[in-house]
């Protein structure tokens, strides 16, 4: 998050008075977690900011849901946008509804983000606002709903999981998960690659944990091979959803599990796959993929074994040396590498 949204967010919520909402995305700056005023509550779909957001005031982990706030019940609402238009336009509209005639709704975001677009429609729905400048392309919006409300903004439904053909195969997914609608190529190369992976497994059925897990791709495919259950984890809501209904069509025993970089997850496994995340925010986090590393190095039986798919560039080779005893780059396509861990230490 930019410095400027946020102080300017800081600001907003220091003065903040009645009831409201916070609702938090991805993109919060560590900084950002400090104790609140009483009467605002907060709603993120992000797992790994709870420990934090605890620790600001009350708080829901959900996939945008805000059937817990009665319509036309908050003073307030507080929201820097999110990077996908429909999450954005579903939060515009879930707002609009619970804020009192007169309520305020404050927006946060950069011009490249489509702040500005997103205030003309939010202004559409409420019925009042105005867009101040913050500098460097940094805006914040302050809405004040007027009464009968506009007519919503498009969120494709954001609500709903819907099914995709991906390659020739069915998944469901939803807008909100990075690359939610197409196969990453990284993770195809991997799969791609399994035969060679199973090769090497010291058991027939293997216990599969997939770290980082989005819509499924991984976990559904490992699932259709001969295992004998499949854990799949991330920390975005959405993707939790996706996943869930993905793996429960493959008819093998499973679990989702809700976590940050595995954190959450108990027991140990035959076989780890993971495609590192390694865009937190709005912003390159190397730091992600030395955790998933701990993590699949915590989580892995004494003689199983991990496959991690990454871009060429990023020295997991170098990073899981103090955690593997054994590591292994058995494929390099010259944008992706494929690498095998075993020997945990």
């Amino acid at each position: 998050m930019s410095e400027l949204i946020e102080q300017a967010l800081r600001q907003r919520l220091q003065r903040h008075q009645g009831a409201g909402l916070w609702v938090v995305d991805e993109n919060l700056a560590r900084s950002q977690q400090h104790p609140l005023p009483s009467g605002l509550d907060l709603l993120t779909n992000r797992y790994d900011l709870l420990p934090g957001l605890a620790a600001c005031g009350p708080v829901q982990f959900s996939d945008f849901d805000f059937s817990s706030w009665v319509h036309g019940t908050l003073d307030q609402a507080y929201y820097r946008v999110s990077k996908e238009k429909a999450v954005v336009h579903h939060v515009i509209n879930q707002l609009s509804l619970r804020l009192k005639p007169g309520g305020r709704l404050w927006l946060l975001g950069g011009k490249q983000e489509g702040i500005k677009t997103y205030f003309t429609k939010a202004r559409e729905r409420l019925g009042e606002g105005g867009l101040h400048k913050l500098g460097k392309g940094d805006f914040v919006a302050e809405l004040c709903r007027q009464g009968a409300l506009g007519e919503p903004l498009d969120d494709q439904r954001y609500a709903e999981l819907r099914e995709l053909e991906l390659g020739g195969e069915r998944f469901v997914s939803k807008p909100g998960l990075f690359g939610w609608d197409k196969i990453d190529q990284g993770s195809a190369w991997l799969i791609a690659s399994l035969d060679e992976v199973w090769q090497r497994l010291a058991v027939a059925r293997p216990r599969v944990l997939d770290l980082g897990c989005g819509y499924g791709y991984l976990s559904v495919h490992c699932a259709r091979r001969a295992v004998d259950s499949v854990t799949a984890t991330d920390n975005n809501a959405a993707a939790l959803a996706a996943c869930a209904r993905n793996l429960g069509a493959c008819g093998v025993g499973h679990q989702v599990v809700a976590a940050d970089a595995g954190d959450a997850v108990t027991g140990r496994f035959d076989l780890v796959i993971c495609n590192p995340p390694f865009h937190q925010g709005f912003a390159v986090e190397g730091e992600l993929t030395d955790r998933f590393l701990r993590a699949a190095a915590g989580h892995l039986e004494a003689n199983g074994q991990a496959a991690f798919v990454v871009n060429r560039f990023v020295p997991l080779e170098r990073k899981a040396a103090a955690l593997f005893g054994e590591i292994d780059t058995f494929a390099d396509n010259g944008r992706f590498k494929l690498v095998r861990l075993a020997r945990p230490r």
